[in-house]
């Protein structure tokens, strides 16, 4: 019996001895898995931002006038008289008739009553608007600082929209973007150097959006892009690196 028990201690001893080497494998496996996979996940997330100071290559200006009175004839008249009054304006300024056009003709009739109800009067209101679109922003920037010889000239404006465009966006986009993804692999390279590693292939690049807004200091500090002809082009690209060592 005591013989039988010693064989059974034994044996127990040597399955509680192998499990104890299984499980320390297992976990040495387990942990090692754990680290690589760690190690595998490591990331670094970067931008690279790329700018340009561009001219606006398009200016589109209207202006807009109006006159009003008892009969459309006469009112229309005193319209024309101002429409002309603005292309001479163009005209002066160096401005081909090409460059020039109607925009936008409106006309309205109302009519005031007294207080039993009867017409007592109608007043016709006629209003239009010029547009020059050119390529030539620099001289639109100069003729509108003469703005108010229109004025002179008998036109009493409704509004003046002055817009400036610059329109050969496409054209800086390739090297924009290999510009902005080379500054972030470079920010990418420096972060691994300072931390001891080196990156790895690309995970995810994201090319972010192109803006175009104001230049620093152009026309007012909170000018829009089309409220001057000098304006900033600038995109930012996002990269996510594997890192590894």
């Amino acid at each position: 019996m005591q013989t039988m028990f010693q064989g059974n201690r034994g044996a127990i001893i040597a399955a509680v001895g192998l499990f104890s080497i299984g499980l320390a494998t297992s976990g040495y496996l387990l942990g090692d898995g754990l680290r690589r996979a760690k190690s595998a996940e490591r990331s670094i997330s970067v931008r690279g931002v790329s700018e340009r100071d561009v001219t606006a290559d398009l200016a589109t200006w209207t202006i807009s006038f109006s006159q009003e009175g008892p009969e459309l004839n006469s009112v229309n008249g005193r319209v024309e008289q101002q429409s002309a009054a603005v292309r001479q304006f163009f005209a002066a300024a160096g401005f081909k008739p090409t460059e020039i056009s109607d925009s936008g003709v409106s006309f309205n009739r109302s009519h005031t009553t007294n207080d039993e109800g009867k017409r007592i009067e109608t007043v016709v209101t006629v209003k239009r608007s010029v547009e020059l679109r050119t390529a030539d922003v620099m001289k639109v920037r100069a003729a509108h600082g003469k703005l108010a010889a229109l004025l002179n000239d008998g036109v009493e404006l409704d509004g003046s929209s002055l817009s400036y465009n610059f329109t050969r966006l496409n054209q800086l986009k390739p090297e924009m973007i290999a510009e902005a993804t080379k500054r972030a692999c470079a920010s990418a390279e420096q972060f691994a150097h300072d931390s001891g590693s080196h990156v790895g292939q690309i995970r995810t690049a994201s090319q972010g959006y192109f803006s175009v807004g104001a230049r620093d200091g152009a026309d007012g500090e909170e000018a829009s892009a089309t409220d001057s002809p000098f304006q900033k082009v600038r995109v930012v690209t996002s990269v996510d690196y594997d890192v590894a060592g």
